[in-house]
């Protein structure tokens, strides 16, 4: 069997750096570490688990909290590009990833009891029920937790600008000379949807334009069927809007079709425009005007954010927030004869 001590004699190495290496020590160089693991590889080397976990004292386990009721889950092309770039930083880390949630063994018990039977060293949270007693049992204790799109002083916090975000697709709506612009709000009861609502409004008022009655639809879950929905609220008003900003892609592709299938063309008579720049809204027809999430950076950071708080280098709760930009397609040109 391969040992720690034959991959030093191969690569000329310590085995105090052999292991170091193994263990994502921050004072092996990251060409070092990579020229270890590629010999270890070659050399059939496994490193031990649990003899890794007793050196250590990890478990070099992150524990992932995804509730959502819609049963779209982590294929919601947003959730997805975010999760994809939080693994990458963790397995390049050499932490697994293990989703966690109120049942052990077929018995419901707590978030925190399977964290705590797992050992998990650290969770990163994606969507919750914020107000379950369980979930708060979480933020209580001593387990590092990192959570995307929400805002608390119980754990660190990763979020785009969401009213900034708002504030940039009503000013570039505004800015073709549409003054009917409505929304399709992803709803009270969710962080992000309430934020870019506020921040609709706020920019409406900004501009000097009136939210006009029913000018705000909520599209719930975020899905194409309730955008799809929401636009034709929007639709059936007497003075039409010329312009939807929706809070997400999929709300907006559903208004999208909802328009076409009214007869209305997009953009001729109405612009649409979306929220979050999701890979295919580039592909669509027409190719979707949008807010774009730096999602390859929400991962990123939340991750970096988790293994600091882990290895003690996080002490204070950082409330991070990432900004946001348009991205101009081909959904949104200026209005036609009001």
């Amino acid at each position: 069997m391969t040992t720690i001590y034959d991959i030093a004699k191969r690569t000329g190495y310590s085995p105090t750096t052999v292991s170091k290496a193994f263990n994502n020590y921050s004072d092996v160089r990251e060409k070092t570490r990579q020229e270890i693991l590629r010999t270890a590889r070659e050399m059939g080397y496994l490193p031990n688990a649990h003899a890794r976990t007793l050196t250590t004292k990890k478990s070099w386990t992150l524990g992932v909290l995804f509730v959502e009721g819609t049963g779209v889950g982590i294929r919601h092309p947003f959730f997805g590009a975010v999760i994809e770039s939080f693994k990458q930083v963790a397995v390049a880390k050499g932490y697994a990833l293990m989703f966690i949630s109120k049942d052990v063994g077929g018995k419901q018990s707590g978030y925190l009891e399977n964290c705590r039977i797992h050992g998990v060293d650290g969770v990163v949270v994606f969507l919750s029920d914020y107000e379950d007693p369980y979930f708060q049992e979480l933020l209580e204790s001593n387990i590092p937790t990192v959570i995307l799109d929400y805002e608390t002083t119980q754990s660190h916090t990763v979020c785009s600008d969401n009213i900034a975000g708002a504030l940039q697709a009503v000013e570039y709506l505004t800015s073709l000379g549409h003054r009917r612009i409505a929304h399709i709000s992803g709803g009270e009861n969710t962080f992000p949807g309430k934020q870019r609502e506020n921040g609709y409004k706020a920019a409406m008022k900004q501009h000097g334009l009136e939210v006009q009655e029913g000018y705000v639809s909520v599209g719930a879950f975020y899905s194409l069927e309730s955008g799809y929905s929401a636009m034709q609220s929007l639709l059936e008003l007497p003075e039409r809007p010329t312009a939807v900003f929706a809070s997400g892609d999929l709300l907006a592709l559903g208004a999208v079709m909802a328009a076409k299938d009214k007869g209305l063309a997009v953009p001729a008579d109405i612009s649409v425009m979306g929220y979050d720049d999701i890979e295919l809204a580039r592909y669509v027809t027409p190719a979707l005007t949008t807010i774009r999430q730096d999602t390859a950076n929400l991962g990123t950071r939340a991750a970096e954010i988790l293994l600091a708080s882990i290895d003690g280098n996080q002490q204070e709760m950082e409330a991070l927030v990432l900004p946001v930009e348009v991205v101009v397609r081909d959904s949104c040109a200026p209005p036609g004869n009001e």
